[in-house]
């Protein structure tokens, strides 16, 4: 890939018709609403802010945002989760490393770990891209629920609808 200044040609916009299947592009302003409305209750003092659900292919792109210390969640998945932390900080009770701010986490296929939100943060937020389904354990790997995409969907069209902005507001996340 090469940057072209001056180049008349490279500043020409693409002239053919884009595949007529193709999904429109999701783009979102304000990624980080001022709208508190927009933040889907996940438990007490837990939310998530969809930006993409991908219905085709089972995965979703969401920020998570915990305003209170502790355990958050056991949770194990099949496919590869990819994070980048915006404000505050976490870790892994499995793990020895934490996540901060400004930093990027891959999580491999078959993991299963506990979140945990220290007691001197007042506020997380991640970004997180989730493939296929989250599986909620205990101690011991027995299942005490899961999350996908259809549950997230789910959970939006009822806030929504629920706090004055429609059900058909989480349309716009979804290809």
């Amino acid at each position: 890939m090469a940057l072209h200044t001056k180049d008349e040609e490279a500043r020409t916009p693409y002239q053919l018709p884009m595949p007529k299947e193709a999904a429109s592009d999701i783009v979102v302003p304000n990624a980080i609403p001022e709208d508190e409305r927009v933040w889907v209750p996940q438990a007490e003092n837990v939310w998530f802010r969809p930006l993409c659900l991908n219905a085709s292919t089972g995965y979703w792109v969401n920020l998570l945002r915990v305003r209170k210390s502790g355990v958050l969640s056991r949770h194990r998945h099949p496919n590869a989760v990819h994070g980048f932390v915006l404000k505050g900080r976490w870790f892994y009770l499995e793990h020895d490393w934490v996540a901060e701010e400004g930093g990027y986490v891959y999580e491999p296929p078959g993991e299963t770990h506990t979140l945990v939100v220290p007691d001197d943060v007042e506020e997380m937020i991640t970004l997180f891209q989730v493939n296929g389904v989250m599986s909620y354990v205990d101690p011991y790997g027995k299942p005490t629920g899961y999350e996908d995409v259809f549950t997230k969907i789910d959970n939006c069209r009822k806030h929504y609808t629920a706090c004055g902005l429609g059900e058909d507001y989480v349309d716009q996340f979804i290809r």
